[in-house]
């Protein structure tokens, strides 16, 4: 099988005292080798990385511009082969992950305009011959920590914004699908980054707290679990490093009584089933104002019954499997347990049956399984699940929806659909979640823009990709001067005074 190695300073790297199996969802055969980086590999990574650091720094933002636009050719040209990487790793569907390419390439052309986001502030006469002036500097060696579901695009937020502003990295890829970190590696190296600026170590647990352990990296991004994000948060920062550490998610859908019941139910069941719930911004739960529930959940149970799951290389398949075969028993988990919490499964995801048909057992499929009469309480409601189950819970009013979505532990994603202006201003600001859609299901910001939750959703204060990534990867320096003129010198020990 072909051994995916780890990328230090520019080239291939990494022994095989440890490895894991790269899977094909789809078939559920390991097919490829992942290399498991030692302390000694990840700190080889980090000194690579602190020694390009200098140079990379050093080079003008002009030419550090050329790297993405070119970066920039080479993944919209190349896409269907990155596509299909990403499919034969993850499972999702060859448009799906072409999709994910798409996405990640807004963050690749926000970073090629850092000639104008790296501008500092410059204010002249703050005192007699006295002027100020901020600078953005970079804060180092950067450890980028990234999940299974978006191999291509969860990168390309960290990693285009940290070396857009003069920081080198080092890549933690998830070791499930890690063929697409090393592709963008050499993406990167064609366009033209030197070698060092960034690198790439596959593993486990050692690599991820070698890189948090480390004095010479400087700062941490992080997306995956809120228990896992908590734990980076609080040993990176607890080692002096700044984070941002992206959690868990349960994303509420309001369908309001006035809103589009057929348009809100294709949407739930896109938001929901996409990429089969493997997104941290899928819908999982759907909650239902008044008496909206029957035609919705009616709308919603039509429009699945033909609903394609198979190989995402197959043309004709909509959704494909869940990415390892313990992943997908763990979701099954929750619709098996649902009847025992009270809940009513309408369509159960765990017979494996798509559009009449079984699901290739070898595979690590499941079903889609839609549950009624959820409640705050139950695990099914409260965990995220990250597989295609949506939840739908039946409220009477508005203020319960929102009362409901606000006491959630979670505070990543939420949308309302309805066809009133009025009720969607307020929803915008009652809501306590950091991203909101109106009468869209899966509200994931442009790259001009951030992307992060509230509560148990972020550790840290700053958001991911677009302008809080560079308030992130940068540090402010703050230079006050003073030119010498004929005025002559004086001692004055008094507090210094602008005026």
């Amino acid at each position: 099988m072909t051994l995916i190695r780890h990328f230090i300073n520019g080239a291939e790297a990494g022994e095989t005292e440890r490895t894991g199996p790269v899977y094909n969802p789809a078939t559920g055969e390991a097919h490829r080798t992942v290399a498991f980086a030692s302390v000694a590999e990840v700190e080889q990574a980090i000194a690579a990385a602190k020694a390009a650091g200098p140079a990379w720094r050093a080079t003008s933002l002009i030419k550090r511009a050329d790297v993405f636009f070119r970066l920039r050719q080479i993944l919209a040209e190349r896409t269907p082969e990155l596509a299909a990487i990403v499919t034969s790793e993850h499972g999702k569907v060859l448009s799906d992950a072409a999709g994910e390419v798409s996405r990640g390439i807004e963050n690749v052309e926000f970073a090629a305009g850092l000639v104008h986001l790296l501008k500092g502030e410059h204010s002249e006469q703050v005192a007699r011959g006295v002027d100020v002036h901020s600078v953005k500097q970079p804060v180092g060696v950067v450890a980028c920590i990234t999940p299974f579901n978006f191999p291509v695009m969860v990168p390309l937020w960290m990693v285009a914004s940290a070396i857009a502003c003069g920081n080198t990295v080092v890549l933690k890829p998830s070791e499930k699908d890690p063929s697409a970190a090393i592709w963008l590696a050499k993406a990167f190296q064609e366009a033209g980054l030197p070698d060092g600026v960034l690198n790439v170590v596959n593993g486990d647990k050692v690599a991820v707290d070698t890189l948090l352990d480390s004095p010479d990296v400087k700062a941490v991004s992080f997306v995956g679990s809120t228990p896992i994000a908590k734990s980076i948060y609080e040993r990176a920062s607890a080692n002096g490093k700044r984070v941002q550490a992206l959690g868990g998610a349960k994303n509420h859908m309001v369908v309001m009584p006035d809103a589009d019941i057929d348009g809100a139910a294709a949407a739930a069941v896109s938001a929901a089933y996409g990429s089969a719930g493997e997104r941290c911004m899928a819908v999982s739960v759907l909650v239902a104002v008044g008496d909206v529930a029957e035609p919705l959940i009616a709308s919603i149970t039509e429009k699945v019954q033909n609903l394609r799951i198979g190989d995402g290389t197959d043309a004709a398949s909509e959704m494909g499997p869940l990415v390892t075969r313990e992943h997908r028993d763990r979701v099954e988990g929750y619709v098996t347990g649902a009847a025992a919490e009270g809940a009513t499964v309408l369509i159960d995801g765990t017979q494996r049956i798509a559009a009449g048909e079984r699901l290739d057992e070898n595979g690590f499929f499941t079903g889609i399984s839609l549950i009624d009469q959820v409640k705050p309480g139950m695990k099914l409601y409260e965990d995220e699940i990250f597989g295609p189950v949506l939840s739908v819970v039946r409220v009477g009013s508005y203020a319960e929806a929102v009362e409901l979505i606000n006491a959630h532990q979670f505070g990543n994603g939420t949308a309302i659909f309805t066809r009133d202006g009025g009720t969607a201003r307020e929803f915008e600001f009652d809501i306590e979640v950091g991203m909101v859609g109106v009468n869209v299901p899966i509200p994931v910001p442009i790259g001009a823009f951030s992307f992060g939750g509230w509560k148990a959703s972020l550790f840290g204060d700053s958001h991911i990709y677009g302008p809080e990534s560079i308030h992130f990867y940068t540090r402010s320096k703050v230079v006050t001067t003073r030119w010498p003129d004929h005025t002559p010198a004086q001692v004055d020990l008094g507090f210094p005074s602008n005026h």
